[in-house]
């Protein structure tokens, strides 16, 4: 899913921007020296997959693990003297508080953080081994940010929006003044897109010194804060359900960001989670690098089957993975939805003899086809069928589509009743519906009678 924008430059038409060029120059000079330039690096294996040139900026390898330092020092940095005594409060579950508590430490502001009781128990001590002062609260961040509006104990701090600050907008922006100067006529840049202001800052300095590049905004379709925004003509909040790209989950983006977004973004996509978690997989396996959902979402589009597949060939896209805060447990979730997605891991449920020799006729034709067994259950008791017979369901490992294609056809030729293979429904051995929707299919086959 695509929405095509009116690229217009607000200088064209006569346009008062709560952020502009210069506030991005202005950033790039203050954040010198407390930020490092991340390296840009050309993808040889992510190219010969998309078709095209693909470049990655890596915001993944900043001190605190995402592109919010950018617009964390530049705010912190463009504060008073009398606003740097009293400090500065935040609502965030991850790597704004992260960024903000990082560099309030180095610039010896106080920073107090409002994390909602779903932030990682690893960013919260993080958090505080940078000296900041953490406050769990609330079951969301509107709860959190609430509690920072409305607390005596933070009326005399500054409140730091970590995606609508002007400040932080600005500060986001410098990714693309580093992706113009380091990147030579670029057709595409991907910008993953949560609150907008990241979008913002990259396609306001991008679209000013290359007017002629594409700027893509890409946000996961769990959670189209910027989509929705556009359709209703302003910031809305939008329908939100749980997704991989969690950090991109912001369900209103940010009045300013809206309004630079939209004048300087030429397309908005969508994105499905399974391309979310294919994305994730894919850097992983052939970059050898950690992605959170939502640093990899820019590339989800790009991959084949994605929206802008067949839009960029032969072309130069510039994805910038611009967060790596991922913990162990979650990272192990992706990797398995990236797999199923990929139909590198296949489930199935067959029907075999329950005598002896009924189970090992199944395996030596799995054995046969290079599949291997990681998980197998049986079902006896929840049966119509003859006494003698049994339910087996298995999650086998292929190596990708065409294997499991062999699999299933092989099962078929050698007389297995197939019940359910992936989101295919069998009845005597043919296909006779499809579990379309993610949300139709059973988290673990069911037996189909």
């Amino acid at each position: 899913m695509a929405r095509r924008l009116a690229s217009t430059a607000a200088a064209a038409t006569g346009k008062q921007l709560p952020v502009l060029f210069e506030d991005i120059a202005r950033a790039a000079t203050r954040i010198r020296g407390g930020v490092n330039r991340t390296n840009v690096t050309y993808s040889h294996w992510l190219s010969q997959i998309c078709g095209c040139e693909v470049w990655l900026k890596h915001e993944q390898t900043m001190f605190t693990g995402s592109f919010k330092e950018r617009g964390a020092r530049n705010a912190l940095m463009c504060l008073s003297d009398d606003e740097k005594r009293n400090g500065v409060v935040a609502a965030s579950a991850g790597n704004h508080a992260l960024a903000l508590s990082w560099h309030g430490k180095q610039l010896g502001i106080p920073v107090s953080v409002l994390m909602p009781v779903v932030a990682p128990l690893a960013k919260r001590e993080k958090c505080r081994a940078f000296d900041a002062n953490i406050v769990v609260h609330g079951a969301n961040i509107g709860e959190a940010k609430l509690l920072a509006e409305t607390d005596p104990k933070f009326a005399k701090m500054t409140y730091v929006n970590g995606y609508d600050d002007p400040a932080i907008i600005a500060g986001a922006g410098t990714l693309g003044l580093e992706l113009v100067d380091e990147i030579d006529d670029f057709d595409y840049v991907m910008v993953p897109c949560g609150g907008a202001g990241l979008l913002a800052g990259v396609s306001l300095a991008v679209k000013t010194l290359r007017p002629k590049a594409t700027v893509v905004g890409v946000e996961p379709v769990a959670c189209a804060s910027f989509t929705e925004a556009l359709s209703a003509g302003g910031p809305v909040q939008a329908k939100t359900t749980s997704t991989l790209a969690d950090g991109l989950a912001v369900p209103t983006v940010g009045g300013n960001a809206f309004v630079v977004a939209k004048e300087y973004t030429d397309d908005v996509c969508l994105v499905e989670e399974k391309q979310v978690a294919i994305a994730v997989l894919r850097l992983l396996e052939h970059e050898k690098i950690i992605v959170e959902g939502g640093g990899a979402t820019g590339l989800a589009p790009i991959l084949p089957g994605g929206q802008y597949h067949d839009r960029v060939k032969g072309k130069k896209v510039v994805v910038p993975l611009c967060g790596g805060n991922i913990d162990s447990t979650t990272l192990g979730r992706v990797m398995d939805r990236g797999l199923a997605a990929d139909n590198r891991l296949v489930r199935f449920v067959a029907e075999v003899s329950d005598r002896s020799g009924g189970l090992h006729g199944l395996t030596t034709i799995l054995r046969e086809t290079g599949a291997s067994v990681k998980d197998l259950f049986h079902e006896r008791t929840w049966l119509q069928s003859a006494v003698d017979r049994v339910q087996i369901k298995i999650i086998i490992e292929t190596t990708g589509p065409d294997h499991a294609q062999q699999v299933k056809n092989a099962l078929i030729d050698k007389g297995v009743t197939l019940l359910v293979f992936q989101q295919e429904v069998f009845q005597d051995n043919k296909p006779v519906r499809s579990l379309n929707a993610a949300s139709d299919a059973p988290a673990e086959p069911a037996p189909f009678e």
